[in-house]
């Protein structure tokens, strides 16, 4: 039996893990809600129905149209940047962390519409703990090692 090769690199940190997972449960609840306003609109049943905009205003359909293509996109460049993470690029963590900040935002705006994400309100406070923590930062670069945190 041939015995296994030694890694030469490190193991990933936890907090590395952590955030891992975490974008991979906001890229499955984006890809859900890729799906979810076709499937309100039932439009992998009929098809499309009816016109997506009247005028200047979108309708009914085409409001589920943008608001599905927005999602894909989201999902899209949320993989990317989990394999620019997970290869340790430094942009990642700086992209990662903008969009945090901003998903956070959105999603206290739709908590105080009554309109609530409570699993990305989670999954956003878990990376945003996640990429502060020294290790991490020292990691990406944002931080160097040396330097006692206050």
């Amino acid at each position: 039996m041939a015995k296994r090769r030694k890694r030469d690199k490190k193991k990933r940190p936890i907090p590395i893990t952590v955030i891992a997972v975490a974008i991979v449960a906001l890229f499955l609840i984006r890809l859900y809600q890729v799906f979810e306003p076709l499937v309100r609109n039932q439009v992998f049943l009929h098809g499309i129905t009816g016109p997506l905009t009247t005028g200047w205003k979108l309708t009914a359909l085409g409001s589920a149209f943008l608001s599905s293509a927005i999602y894909l996109l989201l999902s899209l460049a949320g993989i990317v940047v989990l394999i620019a993470f997970l290869r340790l690029r430094r942009w990642s963590w700086v992209i990662l962390m903008a969009w945090t900040g901003v998903s956070m935002v959105i999603s206290l705006v739709d908590y105080f519409y009554g309109r609530p994400n409570y699993a990305v309100m989670i999954s956003n406070v878990i990376i945003a703990f996640a990429l502060n923590i020294n290790e991490v930062q020292a990691i990406f670069g944002i931080r160097s090692s040396d330097v006692p945190s206050q």
